[in-house]
């Protein structure tokens, strides 16, 4: 039986018990849930699978109706607006109340909407919901009130347009053919008034029958029979005559008096049948326009109708106008066209000046009145999607000087030529009254490789600067099969820093670029970097409780730097195959030799690339950071982490995931291939350094070293016997680890084990490996020198190093203790006051277990181990430059790199750089272990560091200077500044080294804070001590997919969007909830993909393949958003009517027709309930009037309320003087009565 331990019990509940640490000194927070407020501002790009089209002549206003229910309304450059249906039914066609500032949408779910535009958010007055039949066609006539609604089956139904209600005059089909025809003619395709007799209707069926309904006599006036399927009717603008296009390629040409056959009938483009052969067939003519023109022959427009034998033909607009024959090719699929003129009278003349044309993934505006037919210059940002969008990333309140320099050298690229130099045509609406503060900039990557930079202040969105990537690269042969061969340059991760204007962009294809701007143009080689960051597990058996440990390498070979090579690691994991160089491939991408020209803009500094292991391509990257004063690049895939120095061109570090833990790894990692395992290895333990480093590096990367000096067996067990015994307590466990625990009693197994096989380093230009070690509080000052992270460096640094060492171990001799053998098997458990942050003391070894929190796994090192401990990848997943304290004991801040796994892991990597000038392009920068390592639960999604105001620590960068400029402004504000920053970082330098070796943790106060966030969790932890001031679960049944913290009314605060759509904020540091928006459901992993939080307050998502959407959490912009948006209408008049001559007008008057008479209540009686259903809009007066924030709204509300006020005040008046003249009317009468009984006895009443 088990024997029951009452102070384990005790001890457990304590430790459970504990609250978190509080940090020494409350700040406060500013920031309430009344500063918040979730709303879309607007949407660029071009609209997504667009499905119909309508243009105001008058107002110039384009509506572009989408199938996902959405509709997008275009005026002058700048004026952009899209309102959505509730639903999202397809819109089928659109019809502008010209020059009246509404809108009617037809939609799939047989609904028919009215839009008011006279208000800067659109909204829906009314709406008709049909219940028995299906539109297909509607019909407003210009400066009519009655629509007319075309259904499936065939019947015509009338609607006021004023207030939605359906008339009961019906035009129904089996009244409008001919008694003796006895099939159905179809569904209605087309109706079309009489440009000259408004009570003559033409309705079109689908079959080819075509019908001329007189509305007065309600009866089929002609009927004109058609072979062929018809398309689409259009009227010549006198009324006499009309065209039909057909499903054969064909146009008939009908006279109105004449219905008996048409008066023309011709294939534009199909070849005339000769005697016993078939015409040529030809595709179907969806659409025929019949503009005229008063000078000159009309124009006939219509779509496609090329021959079927003509294969590989693109769509096109044919453009006829007498014996002239112009055929545009189009990129795309023609969905509508519309012509555009000067006047919206179908009976006057036309004079078409454009054609605008809406293509599957594009707009096309045609010039009529140019030679040639030149096409305008689209100057909306519909190009956004030109290649396919991959991923985005927002910068607001960026540097000022940003656009200007962008927009020069973009205007310097060359410009698109061909196009018409008339001005745009739609010209309509006016811009907003106010604009925002500060500037913003969307950076777009596509597809191409290119990368977009659009100016996005305000509402707009504007191109500045186009950068393609693709073109250092070699072409890929046609036969070359890749992972990535349909997208090898897709751009996949964008960081910038927007000081020193230093870009970084990785590809698909496993490569990353650093650019820098310069103004100027320059002829430079591209400096390359290969990076083979592979990592593979070995077979692992589960380790006996006799095993020994594998030995240490030498602690003398114990940092990282520019120009080393990696000496092997304690841990049995290695980044590199088994077969060492021969397995290790070329990168995916080929770079081009020799000198290439850069033009202005951004130029490339450098291309480090992934090559390929064992044929397998490298993973995709998925984090990446740049820091312009560190001279820094670090990214990091599923395989483990590579830092670049950017300066001078080599690699710092390149290591898989578990050896960033060194033999501190909290994971048992499984072999993801065959359990049989591999033959060992020649060892290394025999070897001179110089003969091992040279084994170790790739001939064909780096040459050998040749001048690293022999480090003695007497050595390496005095550097071994300075190693204090550490351990490591598991975050989420509350439990401490000792994986590179090696004590004294140990020293001579090591000894007899160096023979043993150790891992290989990666084979890069530098590599270094890592063991992690957690260390005692009075060694943490010696972690960067004495942990193994093997790396070899010049005989100078190892001299100093070893010269550092010794005086380290004297200074520590006095306060180091030793600390009992412990089992690798089994490690030692103790609870801790904070069971969320790493700790680096551990009591001891008889400490009892603490149980597991937040549902995490427990730390085992038995053959039976838990399914969630068998990992076999983490990946990087987050990365962070940041002047911060790295371990509990640092009096200062230092230069270092915080890395987020995919597991929930935080580890930090100290930056040891050399001063600024000189002496860091020739000194080695040095990377090394702190031993922090701090757990939370889901992938790392977020890292901010924090001052002891709360407010948020920038990463410190080197200003961007004029290469031309550079020498001349040495001595100018910014290069002080610049000065000051770089004496400060060397001051902080020395610093350090004069700090002493083992400050207790009681004499450190804190002074910062990291905020990190996963997909579970929040942790606000404080810096040095690194205790978990704050932590809160963000969700349980979903996951965050982004997180930021992000600036917003002179505070800062977490936002985060999650997987169920919910957008979420809180304070810092405290985590306090201030938002919870259901806001926007993850329907495509594309939106998770590209959200982007922004200062401000800002975001923006690709809601949509081709668009942009931006929001704003921020409750002042959305105040001031409705001046910022864009007027839709402006009061036009409207153009004046054809003037009719009197002898015509004398002659051949048209008849008038009163149709409120024909289709009133009155004559037509009520339309069936069952028909349709009407539904009040929130788009009304009363709507207006409640969502208008103008002053004059507010002003005529407050004189209303007034008015109102009076009034009521005027009536309480009233009463007030009818009840007093009530009561001295019953005090008269109460008082003749009592003068009435005053003297008489009681026997007498």
């Amino acid at each position: 039986m088990k024997k029951f331990n009452f102070k384990k019990v005790l001890d457990g509940l304590t430790s459970s018990s504990a609250p978190p640490a509080k940090p020494e000194t409350e700040i406060t927070e500013t920031l309430g849930s009344e500063h918040f407020q979730v709303s879309k501002t607007v949407r660029h790009g071009f609209p997504y699978q667009p499905t119909a089209m309508a243009y105001d002549p008058v107002q110039h206003i384009l509506a572009i109706g989408c199938k996902s229910g959405s509709i997008r309304l275009f005026g002058r450059p700048g004026v952009d607006c899209h309102v959505m249906h509730d639903n999202d039914a397809a819109v089928l066609q659109l019809i502008f109340l010209v020059n009246e500032g509404a809108l009617v949408s037809v939609c799939s779910d047989d609904s028919l909407h009215l839009w008011n535009l006279r208000q800067k958010r659109p909204a829906i007055l009314h709406s008709l919901k049909y219940n028995r039949e299906r539109i297909t066609y509607c019909h407003l006539p210009f400066q009519s009130k009655w629509l007319y609604i075309g259904t499936e089956r065939g019947n015509v139904h009338i609607a006021n347009i004023e207030s939605f209600v359906l008339s009961g005059y019906v035009i129904n089909w089996n009244k409008a053919i001919e008694l003796s025809q006895r099939t159905h003619p179809g569904p209605v395709v087309s109706l079309s008034d009489n440009p000259t007799d408004s009570s003559k209707l033409l309705i079109g069926f689908e079959t080819g029958m075509i019908v001329q309904w007189d509305l007065k006599t309600k009866a089929a006036e002609c009927r004109y029979a058609c072979e062929q399927t018809l398309h689409s009717l259009a009227w010549h603008h006198e009324g006499k005559q009309f065209m039909c296009s057909h499903s054969d390629g064909s146009l008939t040409v009908w006279n109105y008096r004449s219905p008996s056959k048409p008066a023309q009938v011709f294939q534009p483009h199909g070849h005339p049948a000769q005697k016993g052969s078939k015409p040529e067939a030809c595709r179907p003519i969806m659409k025929v326009a019949w503009p005229t023109q008063r000078t000159g022959d009309p124009f006939i427009v219509f779509s496609d109708g090329l021959p079927y034998e003509r294969s590989g033909r693109r769509p096109c607009i044919t453009v006829m106008q007498g014996k002239s024959v112009t055929v545009l090719e189009m990129e795309y699929p023609v969905v509508n066209f519309l012509p555009v003129s000067s006047t919206p009278w179908p009976n006057d003349f036309q004079d078409p000046y454009a054609i605008i044309v809406l293509l599957e993934n594009d707009l096309v505006v045609i010039d009529l009145t140019t030679p040639g037919y030149p096409c305008f210059q689209n100057p909306y940002p519909m190009d956004l999607h030109e290649s396919p969008v991959t991923c985005c990333t927002y910068y607001a309140d960026c540097p000022p000087e940003m656009i200007p320099a962008f927009y020069t050298v973009g205007s310097r690229q060359q410009k698109k030529t061909g196009f018409s130099d008339k001005n745009w045509p739609v010209k309509g609406g006016e811009w907003g009254t106010s604009t925002c503060s500060y500037p913003e900039i969307i950076i777009t990557g596509h597809a191409d490789g290119s990368l977009k930079f659009w100016d996005a202040s305000a509402v707009t969105l504007q191109l500045l600067y186009k950068l393609r990537t693709s073109k250092i690269f070699e072409k890929q042969p046609l036969n070359q099969s890749t992972e990535y061969e349909e997208d090898p340059f897709a751009i996949v991760k964008i960081a910038m820093c927007c000081e020193s204007r230093i870009l970084c962009v990785a590809g698909t294809s496993g490569h990353v670029i650093v650019y820098r701007y310069n103004k100027v143009e320059t002829t430079v080689d591209v400096p390359t970097l290969e990076i083979a960051l592979v990592y593979e597990v070995d077979d692992l058996d589960s380790p006996d409780t006799d095993q020994i440990p594998p030995p240490m390498p030498p602690p003398s070979s114990s940092v990282g730097s520019a120009g080393s090579g990696g000496m092997p690691s304690p841990s049995p994991h290695h980044s590199t195959s088994s077969e060492g160089a021969e397995k290790v491939g070329s990168p995916l991408l080929k770079v081009k030799s020799g000198p290439q020209k850069m033009v202005p803009g951004y130029q490339v500094d450098l291309c480090a690339q992934l090559v390929t292991v064992e044929g397998e391509p490298p993973s995709q990257i998925l984090c990446l950071a740049i820091n312009s004063l560190y001279g820094l690049m670090a990214f990091g895939n599923m395989q483990g982490l590579a830092i670049v120095d950017i300066i001078q061109k080599t690699t710092l570090l390149n290591l898989g995931t578990p050896d960033l833990y060194g033999s501190a790894d909290p994971y048992t990692r499984t072999q993801p291939r065959s359990p049989q395992r591999k033959k060992p290895p020649a060892g290394l333990g025999d070897l001179g350094e110089a003969q091992a480093v040279e084994q170790l590096q790739s001939p064909q990367r780096r040459k050998p070293l040749k001048a690293l000096s022999k480090l003695g067996e007497s050595e390496i067990g005095e550097q071994e016997r300075c190693r204090s015994p550490t351990t490591e307590r598991d975050e989420s466990n509350g439990v401490c680890l000792s994986p590179t625990g090696t004590t004294r009693k140990k020293l001579a197994d090591i000894k007899r084990n160096r023979n043993q096989p150790r891992p290989r380093m990666s084979k890069a230009h530098s590599t270094a490996s890592m063991e992690g070690n957690g260390g005692d509080d009075s060694d943490d000052m010696n972690n960067s020198l004495s942990m193994s992270w093997g790396s070899s460096v010049s005989r100078l640094f190892r001299t100093e190093l070893i010269k550092a060492e010794a005086m380290l171990r004297r200074q520590r001799s006095s306060s180091t203790s030793s600390v009992g053998s412990q089992s690798p098997k089994v490690a030692p458990k103790c609870a801790g006051t904070d069971p969320h942050v790493a700790s680096h003391k551990c009591p001891g070894r008889d400490s009892p277990k603490a149980d597991s929190k937040d549902g995490s796994f427990s730390r085992s090192r038995s053959s039976s181990m838990s399914s969630l401990e068998n990992v076999s990848a983490e990946g990087i997943n987050c990365l962070s430059f940041t002047e911060s304290y790295t371990r509990k004991t640092d009096p200062v801040t230092s230069p270092c790199l915080w890395v987020g796994t995919t597991l929930g892991s935080v580890l930090v990597i100290v930056l040891n750089l050399p001063p600024q000038g000189d002496q860091r392009l020739t000194q080695p920068v040095i990377v090394s272990p702190s031993g922090t390592i701090l757990r939370l639960k889901g992938a790392i999604l977020a890292m901010s560091f924090l001052d002891c105001n709360g407010m948020t620590i920038p990463p410190l960068f080197a200003k961007w200077e004029d290469p031309k400029k550079k020498d001349e402004n040495r001595e100018t504000k910014d290069g002080q500044s610049m000065n000051q920053r770089r004496g400060w970082q060397q001051l902080q330098h020395l610093h350090r080294q004069k700090a002493p070796s083992s400050p207790t943790t009681e004499t450190i106060s804190d002074r910062q804070f990291v905020v990190i966030c996963s997909e579970k969790q929040a942790k606000v932890i404080s810096l040095p001590s690194q205790t978990c001031a704050y932590k809160l679960n963000i969700t349980e049944t979903s996951f965050v997919c982004k997180a930021d913290v992000v600036s917003i009314a002179n505070s800062v605060c977490l936002a985060c969007f999650l997987a169920n759509g919910h957008i979420m904020t809180f304070s810092l540091p405290s985590l306090r909830p201030l938002l919870d928006s259901d806001f926007l459901p993850l329907a495509d992993m594309r939106i998770a993909q590209t959200f982007s939080f922004s200062n401000c307050g800002q975001a923006l998502y690709l809601c949509t393949p081709s668009e942009i959407q931006r929001i704003t959490l921020a409750a002042d912009t959305c105040e001031s958003l409705q001046e910022m948006l864009c007027e839709l209408f402006l009061p036009v008049d409207t153009p004046e009517g054809p003037k009719q001559s009197f002898f015509k007008g004398l002659f051949s008057s048209p008849s008038i027709v009163d149709k409120e008479e024909l289709f009133g209540e009155a004559a037509s009686g009520k339309a069936s309930r069952s028909v349709a259903k009407h539904i009040p809009g929130t788009g009304g007066i009363e709507g207006v009037k409640a969502e208008s924030g103008s002053a004059m709204a507010e002003v005529q509300k407050a004189r209303m309320a007034l008015v109102e006020r009076g009034e009521k005040l005027s009536e309480l008046e009233e009463r007030t003087e009818a009840l007093k003249v009530g009561s001295e009317l019953y005090a008269s009468s109460a008082h003749q009565v009592m003068e009435k009984y005053k003297n008489k006895k009681w026997y007498q009443l």
